[in-house]
């Protein structure tokens, strides 16, 4: 064969792994050195390939499509810098445990390290942020070479979607000539199939589960954001047959679809009521029992620090297991599958009356809440009035810092289906435009981003990828202009520097934006005007609607709030 030939022969095999291995989509930018792996990926059939041409941004819409789909998803760029603009999504997929295959074509090796254009060390690039990388040898005629890719990367799918799931790194030079032959058919497969094993607990980790469950007098359970494809069905079953306290951030998504007989034991408010002293030291538990990341409220993680808990339990299935407090005693490493509803748990010690006593605070701030929603005028009463307005069977995408605050504070427990989606494995407010883009594309239910300002001029990048294919989003911008979560923070009282360092406004507003991506855009100053607007009828794919808050307004509003529930829990102490 010539090396037209060998090359050709290279790349669909390894797109032939791919597929084999249940990839379904590709996000690919554009570079010169990726053309081989480029051409073979565009002329596949069995594949669906995105495009966007800032590699920062598609590497978050693909975390977003992997959100979605819970399934791998395949990033190419090109070589040097274009590989390095991943890094940020690799970080974040990291430790929120996304699968990604990260696949980044490398000169050849005789041009690494001396020189040459658009070269950088690209083996081991991403270090420890990536589950595990591979540095592919060049196409050439050797007969060990086709079983060595095929094979790799059917490792590399296996590694990423084992628990707990994260980004892979796969290196790949390629000497010119980079033209290949198109095919309109894939190669055969010599490697069939992974079978991944799943985690479950010792017999003698369960007995000792149900043996502290069972002689807990004061207990409850935290479930924070969950693994990509938890079945709820059978956290459902745990919590009936518990019948404890259940601490439920908004990302674990069990606030929404919750069946009524859980609803006795679903405790929203908790941020909230851990602010007061009273109760807490009316709640202090012996027992903790925490699935799930860590609740975003720190206020949560301070009360269980403080009470140095009996016990406190973290089920995980990554054995650095997840524990910034550090005050966990037992870690049982499994994923949440039927074995909890298989634990001997029926009649526990729980004290009827600590149980009451939770949901008791809980009324108390729900009705404060409830109350505030409907009087209040600031940014936090424009989320709560958006969660009635965004239709059943929708999804909302949450930007960090202050949105997703208020979605964990207004959210209340509803039978209502809407899914929480959030980047919160750092937290940070980069690439959210492109991933609620991708998830939007892996979604096939209406999808809304709530974000801050800054966070969508961070990202505006993103929307670049509504020029290549057509995505459905509706963008919900709060501009209070600047850093709003600063705010509550103790740099606000350092009044000479906050606003140059901290408050950073800039005076932007995104009309001009949207105008230029071709969407809908809705002004809203007041939130008497935000049901009529937020109802219009959307007449284009991608939709603004950008909301003016303001960010004194919000702090002052907020602590209003948390003050008065406070008051309400001593008067009912009292």
């Amino acid at each position: 064969m010539n090396e037209r030939e060998i090359l050709t022969e290279y790349v669909y095999q390894m797109v032939a792994a791919l597929v084999q291995a249940g990839v379904e989509n590709v996000v690919v930018s554009p570079g010169s050195r990726s053309t081989p792996l480029a051409y073979a990926f565009a002329s596949t059939k069995q594949l669906h390939m995105y495009r966007q041409v800032d590699e920062r941004s598609a590497a978050f819409f693909a975390l977003g499509i992997a959100k979605a789909t819970v399934k791998p998803v395949v990033l190419l760029c090109t070589s040097g810098t274009a590989a390095a603009n991943y890094f940020p999504a690799i970080v974040e997929a990291s430790y929120a445990r996304v699968p990604l295959i990260v696949i980044t074509a490398d000169r050849p090796h005789e041009l690494r390290e001396v020189g040459a254009p658009q070269a950088i060390n690209q083996p081991n690039l991403y270090g420890s942020h990536v589950k595990w990388s591979v540095d592919f040898p060049l196409a050439d005629n050797a007969a060990p070479t086709l079983p060595f890719i095929e094979r790799h990367i059917a490792r590399a799918v296996a590694i990423a979607t084992s628990a707990p799931f994260g980004p892979v790194h796969i290196n790949v030079p390629f000497r010119e000539p980079l033209l290949i032959d198109f095919r309109d058919e894939l190669p055969e497969t010599a490697f069939k199939q992974s079978r991944m094993a799943q985690l479950m607990p010792s017999k003698i980790a369960q007995q000792e589960l149900s043996s502290i469950l069972r002689a807990s007098e004061r207990g409850f359970v935290i479930i924070g954001e969950l693994p990509l494809g938890t079945d709820l069905t059978i956290m459902w079953d745990f919590v009936r047959q518990l019948k404890w306290p259940v601490i439920v951030e908004s990302l674990s998504n069990m606030r929404t679809s919750v069946p009524e007989d859980c609803l006795p034991y679903i405790i929203t408010t908790y941020d909230a009521i851990m602010k007061s002293d009273e109760f807490k030291a009316l709640v202090k538990p012996d027992t903790v029992l925490r699935f799930g990341a860590q609740p975003v409220s720190k206020f949560i993680m301070q009360f269980i620090t403080n009470s140095q808990p009996t016990a406190y339990i973290v089920v995980d299935e990554d054995p650095m297991f997840r524990d910034a407090s550090g005050v966990s005693t037992h870690f049982i490493h499994a994923e949440l599958g039927e074995w909890l509803t298989n634990l001997d748990i029926s009649d526990t010690a729980l004290d009827a009356q600590y149980l009451a006593e939770w949901q008791d605070a809980n009324d108390i701030a729900l009705e404060y809440i409830e109350h505030y929603s409907e009087a209040a005028v600031d940014e936090g009463a424009m989320v709560s009035r958006l969660l009635r307005f965004i239709p059943n069977g929708s999804d909302i995408f949450v930007s960090s810092s202050m949105p997703v605050r208020d979605i964990d504070t207004f959210l209340m427990a509803t039978p209502k289906d809407i899914r929480i989606i959030a980047n919160r494995g750092t937290n940070g407010i980069d690439g959210v435009v492109s991933t609620a883009m991708g998830f939007s594309q892996g979604n096939n239910r209406e999808t809304y981003l709530l974000i801050g300002d800054l966070a969508f001029l961070h990202d505006i990048n993103g929307l670049i990828a509504s020029r290549y294919q057509e995505c459905n989003l509706t963008i919900i911008v709060m501009n209070n202009d600047g850093g709003g979560i600063f705010s509550y923070l103790p740099q606000s009282t350092v009044e000479a520097h906050y606003e140059d360092l901290f408050g950073t406004p800039t005076a932007l507003e995104f009309n001009d934006i949207a105008q230029m991506y071709e969407m809908d855009y809705i002004r809203v100053e007041d939130i008497s005007e935000l049901s009529e607007k937020f109802t219009t009828v959307k007449t284009r794919s991608l939709r603004l609607l950008e909301i003016f808050t303001d960010r004194e307004e919000n702090v002052y509003a907020h602590r209003a709030l948390w003050n008065r529930i406070n008051a309400g829990l001593k008067a009912w102490q009292s």
